[in-house]
């Protein structure tokens, strides 16, 4: 029995609002791998189990999510690794190869689903804070930045490109003396992002995003309010 026969695998054939938010999050914390057999995986690994397993409904998968004890200080780890060479043929048509890492490119997603595909990526390699900047001066600034990670430079200046299509005004983009890249932004662009990211007709049950991220964009609304 084929270890995908459970899995709906013209699931990245056609574009809809969770293939583009799963593209956007594979493309942050996924890989595609294969085996001397020739058998063909794509994989994702995240240290949040519950969005792990609303994937893996989506993608209508009946694969288990294996499980990386916690060890030190690092988190637990899930991965739910999919075999299917249709799949990872799929992938590689949308621009994702093995060994992505440094020389991922943003795929062409259609503009309605753009959104969404940014979504993904942020819940994968996006941050977000929020706070008081200049705490010592009589007025503090109340200020939130976010933040995409990627080891691919050109990767975050497609998306940089991307982003300001949709508005965004600027941003820029920090080289670490590591392995990676950040593309940053302040508190205006950050809104927008907010927006874009969030702002669909309405984000009904089905859709897909990290609850504790969308969090800290609702305290820096209530923080505001209650400068007001």
């Amino acid at each position: 029995m084929p270890v995908y026969k459970y899995v709906d695998k013209g699931f990245f054939k056609k574009w809809s609002p969770n293939m583009a938010y799963v593209l956007g999050f594979f493309a942050a914390d996924g890989y595609i791998t294969h085996n001397k057999r020739g058998a063909y995986f794509w994989c994702i690994q995240i240290t949040d189990k519950k969005l792990l397993e609303q994937i893996k409904n989506i993608i209508k998968a009946e694969h288990k999510i294996s499980t990386r004890p916690k060890t030190g200080s690092a988190n637990t780890i899930y991965r739910l690794q999919i075999g299917s060479i249709e799949m990872c043929y799929d992938l590689q048509k949308l621009g994702f190869m093995e060994r992505k890492t440094k020389n991922m490119v943003v795929p062409k997603v259609p503009l309605e689903y753009f959104p969404y595909f940014v979504r993904g990526y942020f819940d994968g390699d996006g941050n977000v804070w929020t706070g008081y900047l200049n705490k010592d001066r009589k007025q503090p600034t109340l200020a939130i930045t976010l933040a995409f990670t990627s080891c691919s430079k050109t990767f975050l200046s497609q998306l940089w490109d991307k982003l300001k299509q949709s508005g965004v005004k600027g941003g820029s983009i920090y080289q670490s003396q590591g392995n990676y890249c950040r593309l940053q932004f302040g508190t205006a662009d950050t809104l927008k992002i907010y927006r874009i990211m969030y702002n669909q007709s309405v984000l009904v049950k089905s859709s897909l995003f990290l609850e504790r991220k969308r969090r800290v964009f609702d305290k820096y609304n209530k923080l505001k309010r209650l400068r007001s």
